[in-house]
């Protein structure tokens, strides 16, 4: 889900805040160190995540998969955009642990011009964590981003 869009999301002077840590998770900006864990994480759960609110009907995660070299093409493709500031990814960790259990997507909408799109997973065996995560997302992006529309589908 990377960028189409070459205009920044966010001002070059904004300096983009430090991400979210609770008991149970962690974000942290992605990128291709978390090619492996990032990939057993999504291709362990593909049903579970096309069946959640955000990916239901999208062709991502796809249902045959990925190469592990193809995803660590679309990992670069994230730390591009994050880098150029038209799109922000963040792997969700576990805490404790650190291993892959999600990831958030925070890009410009495509059906919604100047508003942000946000999607997140988690894996199947970290299904309890999609509202936790879902509502301390949306505090973070409300309180310390400068969006003015947020779209993101409740948990």
């Amino acid at each position: 889900m990377t960028s189409s869009s070459e205009e920044p999301l966010v001002a070059p002077e904004f300096v983009v805040p430090a991400p979210p840590v609770t008991e149970r998770f962690r974000l942290e900006p992605l990128g291709p160190g978390h090619n492996v864990s990032d990939h057993a994480a999504w291709t362990s759960s593909i049903e579970y995540i096309r069946g959640t609110p955000d990916y239901a009907g999208r062709a991502w995660p796809p249902p045959e998969g990925m190469s592990l070299e193809a995803n660590l093409a679309d990992l670069r493709g994230h730390a591009r955009d994050f880098e150029r500031r038209t799109g922000f990814t963040y792997t969700v960790l576990a805490v404790p642990g650190g291993e892959v259990i999600g990831c958030v997507y925070i890009y410009p909408s495509r059906a919604e011009p100047g508003a942000v799109q946000v999607r997140s997973w988690v894996t199947a065996s970290r299904a309890a964590l999609d509202a936790d995560l879902y509502r301390t997302v949306s505090a973070w992006l409300a309180q310390e981003w400068p969006f003015g529309r947020v779209l993101y589908n409740p948990r």
